[in-house]
């Protein structure tokens, strides 16, 4: 079955980005913010943290925006939604100061160019655990745009997350194609080259890898975005 899709994971892969560096920053400069307004800065990140697994264990039954605020609600307490504008003004504003620990790569552009003059649709896959105005700045920092894309997930937009399969199935379906027409690219062992289990082609973008359990990658097409336009031509 040809390749009709291709799904792009933004972070470590469109976007180079020093993880942990970009956590930090993230995280600091959130917290740091929400202290002013009476959150304990150690305890609202251990409270992200725990809104976050909850949107990674999300089954799809709310988008990942009512999990997540399900979870605070229950922290803080209903008053808390409230305070939503707080976190929505600190993205728009602070949430740049992450950017430092990003890198630029202009053939990342380049490769989603390619693939749409190919006449594949093109997806952005990011995991969905950042609302849309988080995203959008993410994309432009890697010199795209969400019009680049036909989809983006978004907590906003959908009820799944990686590594769960059923995110990848999802995307799928949204798109009109089968899971077998599809070629997910990314850097994240555990949470991108899982869609191989539900028949996607997969190819492993190894320019910043991340491989938390130590897997055998050997299995994977892979290497840097040149490797992958060659990659991708032979579809």
């Amino acid at each position: 079955m040809s390749i009709k899709a291709v799904l792009f994971d933004l972070d470590g892969t469109l976007l180079p980005m020093d993880y942990d560096g970009f956590l930090k920053l993230y995280f600091g400069n959130l917290a740091k913010r929400l202290a002013g307004y009476g959150y304990d800065p150690d305890e609202l990140i251990k409270n992200i943290w725990t809104g976050t697994k909850a949107m990674v264990m999300n089954d799809g039954s709310c988008m990942n925006e009512t999990k997540f605020w399900d979870v605070f609600t229950e922290i803080y307490g209903v008053n808390v939604l409230q305070d939503k504008v707080l976190f929505d003004d600190f993205y728009r504003e602070g949430f740049v100061k992450a950017k430092e620990a990003c890198g630029f790569d202009p053939m990342a552009k380049e490769t989603v160019a390619l693939v749409k003059e190919m006449g594949f649709q093109v997806a952005l896959a990011t995991n969905p655990i950042f609302p849309m105005i988080a995203t959008r700045q993410r994309m432009e920092w890697a010199g795209l745009k969400r019009e680049d894309f036909a989809l983006c997930t978004t907590y906003e937009n959908i009820g799944v997350s990686k590594p769960n399969p059923a995110y990848y199935t999802e995307i799928a379906k949204r798109l009109g194609v089968e899971p077998e027409e599809c070629l997910v690219v990314g850097n994240d062992v555990s949470e991108d080259m899982v869609a191989a289990k539900i028949g996607m082609k997969v190819f492993l973008l190894t320019d910043c890898l991340l491989n938390k359990n130590n897997e055998d990658i050997s299995e994977y097409p892979q290497g840097g975005f040149r490797e992958l336009q060659e990659f991708i031509k032979l579809l």
